[in-house]
């Protein structure tokens, strides 16, 4: 991202000039809201969790129900305009707002049927992570989420899913059942193991191109309160920490899922800190976490028993809205000392405290699923990594890109060509071959064709785009 592209995000906005004389008639018989702009909602309507995004669609169509969302599907189709899915809005890409285009939104669709007997759930495309959570706990009941409870159930399950259950019971993909979607034709599927079962198998991983996910069906565990928080320790045991996160999680039974972090501490002191959620019986817990819990003199140790619901909103104070995202990713076939050594340096050199890295403990449950059950390919690494240029003033955005580059540029010597695709950045930024090798050649082959056949003129592209097959 060049400065002039860092500034042209954050420069005021130009409103489209298009002119639609279909909107009143789409006004007519829509039964959510219509915004253009001026309209009152409009501005907080275009806004998405990054705050490095600054987009203005012509129509943001407020869904209320499928009838809606098939509606403005056909309205984009039939006039070749650009067509953005908002849910949570918490891609960093910023794909859920577009220019000069429509806008599906989502965020008013917000129901949510638990099934206690038969531990599933249905909820609307709409539904964050933390309200889904709410409805589920209510029956002790719960499956893989993300890690930041504001995010939406739609679009952290089709790129994958990766939360802090998935050790135990997979990703989220893993624990979808079935789905209600809308494809580029404006018919509305059902989407299951048994119903469209090639498009189902593309769902899981593929990310949102296949069309408009209305709802979500998901199988539910026992999930009741869990051993979880933070550990907190001085910038200068971080080397140790990592070497011993790393020995500690080669061994860590599936219940335990495990994060470690190289951050900025609330107080503003450069910090190491582990982040994980044990999901089992506390006593064995306690047993488990004991070497990372008898390490060094931590600042802070909130290890303790909580809800589940409060480990899922434990983050939520890291990632506000509105702060300036520009993020890295990559797995890692390890985490050798040079890898430490490389994570060190770049963390203690970051141009704002908001800068920081996160390694993600992938294995257990997510790597038990066969490799050819679902569109997601990456559940033979070990860990995902994560670098994260985050600041809260525009002028500052520029040098946290350009760090975060820099550190993903020297962690590539100890990464896997794969990729989660819910980090990657703007195509235009990533380039098109990173999404090819988030999926590998035959996978991604295979999903080309699935495109071909339910979305020929790629008419959702706003996403980490999978090409038809031509």
């Amino acid at each position: 991202m060049t400065s002039q592209q860092v500034a042209s995000q954050n420069a005021p906005p130009v409103a489209p000039a298009i002119e639609e004389p279909g909107v009143p008639e789409l006004r007519a018989s829509f039964r959510g809201t219509l915004l253009r702009p001026g309209d009152p909602g409009y501005e907080p309507g275009r806004r998405v969790w990054n705050g490095m995004i600054d987009r203005r669609p012509a129509l943001i169509a407020r869904c209320a129900g499928a009838a809606d969302v098939i509606q403005a599907v056909g309205f984009a189709r039939e006039r070749g305009l650009p067509l953005a899915v908002r849910g949570g809005s918490h891609n960093v890409a910023g794909n859920a707002v577009c220019d000069g285009g429509v806008v599906i939104d989502l965020s008013g669709m917000k129901a949510i049927r638990v099934d206690p007997a038969r531990r599933t759930v249905r909820a609307e495309g709409g539904v964050t992570w933390g309200e889904f959570d709410r409805e589920t706990q209510a029956f002790g009941l719960a499956t893989t989420g993300g890690i930041v409870s504001t995010t939406g159930i739609g679009g952290l399950t089709l790129g994958g899913g990766i939360g802090w259950l998935g050790r135990s019971y997979g990703l989220a993909c893993d624990n979808l059942l079935s789905a209600d979607l809308v494809t580029a034709d404006g018919r509305l599927r059902t989407v299951s193991a048994t119903e469209h079962a090639d498009l189902f198998w593309g769902l899981r991983g593929g990310g949102g191109n296949f069309g408009v996910a209305t709802s979500l069906e998901f199988r539910l565990h026992p999930v009741g309160p869990v051993l979880g928080g933070l550990l907190i320790h001085p910038f200068d045991a971080a080397r140790d920490l990592l070497r011993l996160y790393r020995d500690f999680t080669a061994t860590a039974p599936p219940e335990l899922t495990c994060f470690a972090v190289l951050a900025t501490s609330p107080e503003g002191a450069p910090m190491a800190a582990v982040a994980l959620c044990y999901n089992g019986r506390p006593e064995d817990g306690e047993r488990v976490l004991r070497p990372l819990r008898s390490f060094g003199s931590p600042m802070v140790d909130g290890i303790g028993p909580m809800p589940y619901t409060g480990l899922q909103s434990m983050l939520d104070p890291f990632y506000p809205p509105g702060l300036l995202n520009y993020w890295k990713s990559s797995f890692l076939t390890g985490l050798g000392d040079d890898a430490i050594d490389t994570m060190l340096a770049y963390c203690a050199d970051r141009p704002t405290p908001l800068c920081h890295m996160a390694i993600e403990h992938m294995g257990g449950a997510v790597s038990r699923v066969g490799a050819e059950e679902s569109a997601f390919a990456q559940r033979d690494q070990p860990y995902n990594f994560l670098c994260l240029g985050v600041s809260t003033d525009p002028a500052e955005a520029e040098a946290c890109v350009r760090w975060a580059r820099r550190f993903w540029e020297a962690m590539q010597p100890f990464a896997s060509a794969g990729v989660y695709v819910n980090y990657l950045g703007a195509e235009a930024d990533e380039g098109a071959e990173r999404v090819r090798a988030a999926y590998g050649a035959a996978k991604y082959e295979r999903l080309s064709a699935l495109k071909a056949a339910y979305d020929p003129s790629n008419l959702f592209r706003l996403n980490q785009n999978i090409r038809p097959a031509t």
